[in-house]
């Protein structure tokens, strides 16, 4: 039995599964918890092995940096230490990663019908790839092929400055920056930063999911401009992680608010923005964008992570 987790500020992924002779993983058994509800992550995992079951390995992908065994999350108070959680619940191996380095070792592990292409582009076999996803906060990570697989690279490339690309969202940043100080890609390119972006246009205060579901009606202008307005911010930014990682193998969109939004809404200014770099723009069209709306991305990535992590434990 391994053990796998998605730890994000809003919600938490818990599974446990069996993986067979062949190497095939199977989950018997997911809960979605909402995160705030919970002080530790100690109480949450209590409650979800009540049953207390033999486990050989664990990962828990985290939002925010680690070390992988050590890690504090960005939006919870939650401090973990992979050490305290093998001793207190048993565990062999436990290994703690990046959200977004889970999810970039999730995608083999999704089927191709949860995969949506927005623009085909020329993909290129073996090719460096980029996945990048808007929840609660922004996360990135970098695909290069090494030997004969994909190596993931973590990062925290959610906390880039925010480039504007328009005199709009030159008034966007200056505004932020106005209120908070430094502004980051994040601040802009998230749930809260779609729910920022309303404001700044003269909306109430709401929920980013109000706003989403309102554009998508058609029946408020305000959220429609709101929602234009953040995935040319987004758009943007994926065109310049694609540009930074010469991304000819696929740039992938993960994450709860563009898996919901996206598909239902025209994506002409997220492309656009995508391709609109200059001189670069021939360079920017061969970049395939696709959008992936398996909600258990980081989830697979992390059983996949414990179930490597737990052959090597038993091998060596």
């Amino acid at each position: 039995m391994i053990l796998g987790g998605d730890l994000g500020g809003t919600k938490t992924l818990l599974a446990l599964a069996e993986q067979d002779a062949a190497g095939s993983i199977r989950i018997v058994c997911q809960q979605r918890f909402t995160s705030a509800d919970y002080p530790t992550f100690e109480q949450m995992l209590d409650e979800f092995l009540a049953d207390r079951p033999s486990i050989a390995a664990a990962c828990f992908g985290v939002a925010g940096p680690t070390d992988g065994r050590n890690a504090k999350l960005t939006y919870l108070p939650w401090s973990l230490a992979a050490s305290d959680l093998e001793r207190r619940f048993a565990i062999p191996c436990v290994t703690l990663a990046n959200d977004f380095a889970a999810a970039a070792h999730g995608l083999p592990l999704v089927e191709p019908a949860r995969i949506v292409t927005l623009h085909a582009g020329q993909p290129v076999e073996r090719a460096p790839r980029v996945i990048l996803g808007a929840g609660t906060g922004l996360g990135v990570a970098g695909l290069v092929w090494q030997s004969n697989g994909y190596r993931v690279i973590a990062g925290e490339g959610g906390h880039i400055g925010f480039a504007p690309q328009t005199v709009e969202q030159g008034e966007l940043w200056r505004w932020l920056l106005e209120r908070n100080g430094r502004v980051t890609t994040e601040d802009i390119v998230s749930g809260p930063g779609l729910a920022r972006i309303h404001a700044f246009l003269g909306g109430r205060p709401v929920q980013p999911e109000e706003i989403g579901n309102a554009a998508l009606a058609g029946n408020d202008p305000l959220a429609s401009d709101a929602l234009r307005l953040w995935l040319e911010c987004y758009g943007a930014f994926a065109g310049d992680l694609a540009l930074h990682w010469l991304a000819r193998g696929g740039v992938y969109l993960a994450g709860g608010i563009a898996a919901k939004l996206l598909p239902g809404t025209d994506a002409g200014p997220f492309i656009e923005a995508f391709l609109a770099k200059r001189e670069h723009r021939s360079l920017a069209q061969d970049m395939p964008v696709r959008l992936v709306t398996d909600e258990n991305l980081g989830l697979r990535g992390t059983l996949a992570l414990a179930s490597e992590r737990g052959v090597a434990t038993s091998g060596a």
